[in-house]
């Protein structure tokens, strides 16, 4: 096992709906993404983003794309015009959620890099 960030078997990108944030994380590979399925749950996202995430998180799964999708439930603080926050629409969301630091079997990481 080898503790890598996200970014390195995976890609991001992030949006919103009302108050609501949307991560769809993409693995780069059909290993990674299948490690991804079983390890990057809900739970997981959830207390990454503990400090901003003050509902449910939700996630699909979008196996053709390789791709998982979070709804981060009351990320916005009202989202849009109503928010005070400096990415009132969740734009960051995906990014930051590439920061997180998993411990990864070196045969998924090995894969990612190739």
């Amino acid at each position: 096992m080898e503790r890598i960030r996200l970014s390195e078997i995976a890609h991001a990108r992030s949006g919103d709906k009302g108050d609501a944030s949307n991560a769809g994380i993409v693995a780069y590979s059909r290993e990674g993404y299948e490690w991804l399925q079983q390890h990057l749950t809900p739970e997981r996202v959830q207390q990454h983003f503990h400090a901003i995430c003050k509902g449910p998180v939700e996630r699909y799964e979008v196996p053709n794309l390789l791709a998982l999708n979070f709804i981060l439930h009351d990320s916005l603080g009202g989202g849009g015009s109503e928010s005070l926050k400096t990415d009132a629409q969740g734009k960051t969301h995906g990014l930051g959620l590439l920061q997180m630091e998993l411990d990864v079997p070196e045969a998924i990481f090995g894969q990612a890099r190739k």
